[in-house]
């Protein structure tokens, strides 16, 4: 009897967990901040894979620009992830904080994105970027 209470247990921990697992929609959310210390922060990362918040340039209209930041993400929940910005962004630049994989480049760990390129690319859902676009204070 005992085994087959352990059994069931065990698999109902495995059932949930491929659930959870796969029910994670991937997610960016973050506001407008200041940036003078030269950080941006994204307050809640979903990521599906090992990845990374990519932080473009952008404007009204909405396409990404070059990337002025990054950092890693891990899979599942990622929470306050603050990337360094690696040039000047002044108060009222617009920033698309974005999640990118972790595929096709020569080195797992090391960010090798350069726009256009796939390696470490953006993630998309049903064709749509996972970003949010916030403003510098």
């Amino acid at each position: 009897m005992k085994r087959f209470i352990a059994s069931t247990l065990a698999l109902t921990f495995v059932a949930g967990t491929a659930f959870a697992q796969s029910d994670m929609t991937p997610m960016v959310d973050g506001m407008d901040q200041d940036v003078s210390g030269g950080t941006v922060t994204a307050s809640s990362i979903m990521a599906p894979a090992n990845g990374w918040l990519v932080v473009h340039r952008t404007d009204s209209e909405m396409k990404p620009g070059p990337v002025v930041g990054h950092a890693p993400l891990k899979m599942g929940e990622n929470t306050d992830v603050t990337a360094i910005l690696t040039e000047e962004v002044a108060s009222g630049d617009m920033l698309m904080l974005m999640l990118h994989g972790e595929d096709g480049g020569m080195q797992t760990g090391i960010f090798e994105y350069s726009l256009g390129a796939s390696e470490d690319g953006p993630v998309r859902v049903d064709g749509d970027l996972v970003m949010k676009v916030v403003t510098a204070e």
